[in-house]
Order: structure tokens, then C-alpha cells, then sequence
């Protein structure tokens, strides 16, 4: 696997090392060691899929507060989506930054989500699958969100006059940080 750093701090982009001949290739997509070496959260006991019948479908932006902040191993396993995340960590010298990076099913990317940051994308094709490795477990009482056009943070996403978003996400309140 190959990790490299976003600008926000401690969360990563994974790349395939692909080791490759006439039938395909071969990779590691998660492996607990690696995760160490880089200081990553290498607790995985919940993973998700999110199934996206139409391209413009928005979910976001969410995280679990404390004291169940939840890291995030995010990859597109068909289709493609725009991944945006946003640093919620006060003490982080990105605080309030966000990153964004498209995951496809053919880049065969992921992104690394560490606690403290919230997490939301948009598809980009119809019938997006999105899997996801968490952490840590669900606690609904824990659930937050952030609205996705906040203008605290000013996301710029691809679809703008295509979005598909549930109400649960509409009505999320700008972010009192």
C-alpha cells in the first residue's frame, strides 16, 4: 500500500501497489502493521456500504462525536464519487480546511478519514457503491452533522444543480464552531 498525506493532517490517500501480469493484478488493500508504522487507528469492527442509485446524490457531512469519534477508511467499489472532508479539530493547524479527491472504482483509491474530521461526498455516476471501514461502532446518540453548503468552509462541489439529498442532510444547521 502506498500512503500519502493529505493537507490535513493525518488523513491519508491509500494507493494500490499493484503487482500485475496477463490475469489482472494483486494488491493489499488493508493491512494493520501499515497502518501502525504510519500512526494510523488500526481498529476496524464496523464496515458499510452505500449503495447511490442516481449520480448528484449528496451525503454529508457527518461524524460521531465524543466519546465515540470514529476514524473512516473510505473506497469507491463502483462507479465514482467526489470525497470531501472537513478538519473539525481545534488544536489542528488546518482546522476548518477541507480536502476533497475523487474515488473510483478503476482508480481503486481510498481515503484514510482520522477522528475529528466530518465526512460527506457526491456521486458522480449513477449506481455508486462506497465502502467503508469504521473504528469504531455506530452510537446514534453520537451522530452529528454539518450542513454541506456551510459557508464556513465554502465546499465547491462538482454537481451543484444535480443534487439528490436526504432531509436528514438538508436540515442540518451551519456549523457553530
Amino acid at each position: 500500500m502506498i500512503f500519502t498525506e493529505t493537507k490535513l493532517r493525518g488523513a491519508y490517500l491509500l494507493d494500490l501497489d499493484k503487482h500485475e501480469d496477463e490475469r489482472g493484478f494483486f494488491a493489499r488493500a488493508w493491512c494493520v502493521d501499515e497502518f501502525k508504522k504510519h500512526g494510523l487507528n488500526q481498529r476496524l469492527v464496523q464496515c458499510n456500504i452505500s449503495f447511490n442509485k442516481r449520480r448528484g446524490t449528496l451525503r454529508g457531512m457527518h461524524y460521531q462525536g465524543e466519546p465515540y469519534e470514529e476514524a473512516k477508511l473510505v473506497r469507491c467499489t463502483r462507479g465514482a464519487l467526489y470525497d470531501v472532508i472537513i478538519d473539525l479539530r481545534r488544536d489542528s493547524p488546518t482546522f476548518k480546511e477541507w480536502f476533497s479527491v475523487e474515488l473510483t472504482a478503476q482508480n481503486h483509491r481510498a481515503l484514510y478519514v482520522p477522528e475529528g474530521l466530518a465526512h460527506g461526498f457526491q456521486t458522480l455516476v449513477d449506481n455508486t457503491e462506497v465502502f467503508y471501514q469504521m473504528s469504531e461502532f455506530f452510537h446514534p446518540e453520537c451522530a452529528r452533522g454539518i450542513r454541506w453548503d456551510d459557508p464556513a468552509f465554502g465546499i465547491r462541489w462538482p454537481l451543484p444543480d444535480s443534487l439528490i439529498i436526504s432531509e436528514k442532510d438538508r436540515i442540518y444547521e451551519n456549523w457553530k464552531g
